[in-house]
């Protein structure tokens, strides 16, 4: 048989490379003659490219960029074996793992390392990108990026409510008035490239489901700042739609990102071509998963929860209706299982299988290492061998 192995992270615990090489490992135990493929997956956030990565084709480039509180560090980006085609992860420059619980910075977490990584990469000839804006540690509705990309932004008044934050060394927060954006400086060669944006949340920028109120908190926000932000972020939504001509504070996943899908979505214009989509299919595109699954006899997926989330369109779930379209058979691995994710999988045709036998606490799920997602990968194989 042909296995096709694409599992997403089980977060947490493994890496999407780790958990396909576990469940590879257990399977060719039992069916050693076996083919197997590995296709580890993601969603646009951190890990997208260590998956990408792993697949082949692509090869990881190493610029100089700002941290999200303004320290210069070495991050990467990769570029594919045609030259011209680069994946770029917000979450390799302004990632809330770039920083220590005690640096948490709501207020002055800049995305200007995103951008650096943006111009790096254009400065390499690429004219097609793919980002992936999960896990960011900001809530600055994307300013920095739209400054390392060339724009001068000028404060609308004293009070220091607009300022960018880390890069500049600033962190006050006010609602001041709108910023003066001066878009004339931006990279020319935008033009001349086409980027889609890996984004899987619909958040609009600002109140209640914004940027700041609902990923706010996780990033170090009191609810005090979480209102000072959302303030912010409206000042600067008046200033950058005023300067684009677009209004796109509304839209679904303007609030990905403290904001990034907002900026994103104002430059649109700005590139050769723009798109926001959901991660899992531009992974996808970019491992060539239709051309793989061409030639599987079986698929086998997996994440750290099978559960009521799986529905919304989470990397299972994208792996099984592909597979159902190319009529391959699919099985999904779960850390953790329930009856609404086993609907929502069974509905495009994939089986689940949990990765323990028994009911497990996470804590100590997350704790087992790889050493039961191997027993799983031998026994669905002995299932296998069973039922042929």
């Amino acid at each position: 048989m042909r296995i096709l192995i694409a599992p997403d992270s089980f977060k947490g615990s493994l890496s999407s490379v780790e958990v396909a090489r576990s469940l590879a490992e257990g399977w060719l135990r039992v069916r050693p003659d076996d083919e197997v493929t590995l296709a580890p997956m993601a969603d646009g956030g951190e890990g997208t490219m260590a998956a990408v990565e792993a697949a082949g084709g692509w090869h990881r480039q190493r610029a100089r960029a700002r941290d999200p509180i303004g320290r210069w560090i070495d991050a990467t980006w990769l570029r594919a074996d045609d030259g011209v085609t680069a994946i770029v992860e917000l979450a390799a420059a302004s990632g809330i793992s770039r920083l220590a619980p005690g640096e948490l910075d709501a207020a002055g977490a800049t995305t200007h390392g995103t951008g650096d990584l943006l111009r790096a990469a254009i400065d390499g000839g690429v004219r097609h990108i793919v980002l992936g804006i999960g896990g960011s540690a900001t809530t600055d509705g994307g300013r920095g990026i739209v400054e390392a990309l060339g724009a001068v932004v000028t404060p609308g008044d004293g009070t220091g409510g607009v300022v960018s934050g880390g890069a500049g060394g600033a962190n006050e927060v006010g609602s001041g008035s709108a910023p003066t954006i001066d878009l004339d400086r931006l990279d020319p060669r935008l033009a001349r490239v086409s980027v889609e944006v890996a984004c899987d949340v619909t958040n609009p920028l600002l109140g209640e489901r914004g940027a700041a109120a609902t990923y706010g908190p996780q990033k170090g926000a009191s609810p005090e700042m979480v209102a000072a932000l959302d303030a912010r972020n409206a000042a600067w939504a008046d200033g950058l739609e005023a300067a684009t001509g677009r209004r796109e504070r509304d839209a679904a996943g303007s609030g990905a990102a403290g904001g990034v899908g907002f900026a994103m979505r104002c430059l649109a214009d700005r590139f050769a071509g723009f798109a926001l989509r959901p991660g899992i299919d531009l992974v996808m595109e970019s491992l060539g998963f239709a051309k793989r699954l061409e030639s599987a006899d079986l698929v086998i997926t997996g994440e750290g929860r099978i559960d009521a989330q799986t529905a919304f369109g989470k990397t299972a779930l994208g792996v099984a209706r592909q597979a159902q379209g190319a009529g391959v058979r699919c099985i999904a691995v779960g850390g953790g299982v329930e009856e609404a994710g086993i609907a929502a999988l069974a509905a495009v045709g994939a089986a689940v299988v949990p990765v323990w036998e028994r009911p497990v606490p996470v804590a100590e799920a997350m704790a087992a290492g790889a050493a039961p997602l191997v027993a799983c990968g031998a026994r669905m194989a002995a299932m296998e061998s069973a039922t042929a």
